[in-house]
């Protein structure tokens, strides 16, 4: 079918009734299924479905969006699948909307970390599975190099460039120096921003005060439904006293900014050193698995809780990992618009979105120093080459890496 001509585009809008859960459940459920090359895909296919196919929304709401959910912790493109099947049908559209786009894949990197992560698995296998994670760091790297340059622009003036480098610079020491305590400092760079932002709107004011002109009417008064709605998860998981498990994936879940790689710096830590549930090698198979399989990227925390607690465990870190999103578009939903408008919102991530590039970049170093093999540096390099110099995918990047893997293996090189 030819695609709409793009100025036809933005005629869409609310669908003319109510569309069917067994519809909802089918397209959700195609594109976590065929959605390969995470969240651009995503983005491009929902896209397709929701404005240009089947004309349930328009191009406005639908970049709208992106938009909202870009500004909301956790993975965002899940969250985009998520408010779109809540546009459609409410709660129970979304729901079925992003279980559907969920579980596929989870079911396929379940499978494939039973694989993996076999006691003895067949040469091939554990060549495939080094090939793959040395090829992680560089996938890192390119993920880092490709998020900085939007990030850097939204920062506008000397000062506030000079603040992007240092949140940079805090993000990338901490993920190398500071391991567990990474989130304190991702927080603590957005907090800093909006004291910055608060103190320079106040200096503003009185300076307006002095020349006689009347401020603006603040809004505070209505943030506070918005900050209770983003701070109510993390006060009850604190009040509840999760496990290590659960509290690893709440991290990836609920408490991380700027994409789905930054999930690296916020689980190798505990995943490999402080809890003992996987060895380096392991914690990059997992990493590259999230990558080469369709679905959400943040997927990759079902490999750890799989490592942690076998099928149980990878279903119950999948479970914590994507119940923010869930929560965060039924319960706010409605909010999305004032939420973008919120200039303490807007400032938390001009603070926080480049201390989680930092994050990124600064976990390709402890991804590079754990690989075991001389030849695996020479995978990590062929990887960099092909991401940074020819610009090709990541999911060819280690699919390739993964073969060279075998290759070296059926050689009689070490393979893990």
């Amino acid at each position: 079918m030819q695609p709409e001509p793009m100025d036809e585009e933005t005629s869409g809008g609310e669908p003319s009734g109510p569309v069917p859960l067994a519809v909802i459940a089918r397209e959700w459920g195609r594109i976590g299924v065929i959605g390969f090359g995470g969240p651009p895909a995503h983005i491009t296919l929902l896209r397709e479905l929701c404005v240009r196919r089947r004309r349930w929304l328009s191009a406005d709401d639908f970049e709208d969006g992106i938009a909202a959910t870009n500004l909301l912790p956790g993975p965002a493109s899940t969250q985009l699948a998520i408010f779109t099947a809540w546009r459609l049908r409410g709660v129970p559209g979304a729901l079925v909307g992003g279980v559907c786009f969920i579980v596929p894949g989870l079911l396929l990197i379940l499978a494939l970390a039973a694989l993996f992560l076999a006691g003895d698995p067949p040469r091939w296998v554990s060549g495939a599975a080094a090939g793959a994670g040395a090829a992680v760091a560089a996938v890192a790297v390119h993920a880092a190099w490709g998020l900085a340059p939007d990030s850097r622009r939204r920062a506008s003036g000397r000062p506030a460039r000079l603040r992007w480098y240092g949140y940079l610079l805090a993000g990338g020491l901490a993920t190398v120096l500071l391991g567990p305590w990474l989130v304190v400092v991702l927080i603590a760079a957005g907090l800093l921003e909006v004291l910055i932002t608060r103190i320079r709107r106040a200096a503003r004011i009185r300076d307006g005060h002095r020349r006689g002109a009347a401020g603006a009417p603040g809004r505070g008064g209505r943030d506070w439904r918005l900050w209770s709605l983003l701070a109510a998860v993390p006060v009850a998981t604190a009040a509840a006293g999760l496990s290590a498990l659960t509290w690893v994936a709440y991290k990836v879940g609920a408490l991380s900014y700027g994409g789905g790689f930054v999930i690296i710096p916020l689980m190798h830590n505990d995943a490999v050193d402080r809890y003992g549930w996987m060895t380096d090698a392991e914690f990059l198979n997992a990493v590259a698995l999230g990558q080469v399989t369709p679905g959400p990227v943040v997927q990759t925390v079902a490999v750890v809780g799989f490592a942690a607690g076998g099928a149980a465990g990878g279903l119950l870190a999948a479970l914590v990992a994507f119940g923010p999103s869930f929560l965060l578009v039924i319960l706010g939903g409605r909010s999305f618009d004032r939420l973008r408008s919120l200039p303490a919102v807007q400032a938390f991530f001009h603070g926080a979105g480049p201390a989680v590039i930092g994050a990124i970049g600064g976990s390709a170093v402890s991804l590079a120093l754990s690989l075991e093999h001389a030849w695996q540096y020479g995978v990590l390099a062929a990887a960099v080459g092909w991401l940074l110099a020819l610009r090709r995918g990541v999911v060819s990047a280690l699919l390739g890496a993964a073969a060279l893997g075998v290759l070296a293996a059926l050689l009689g090189l070490p393979p893990g």
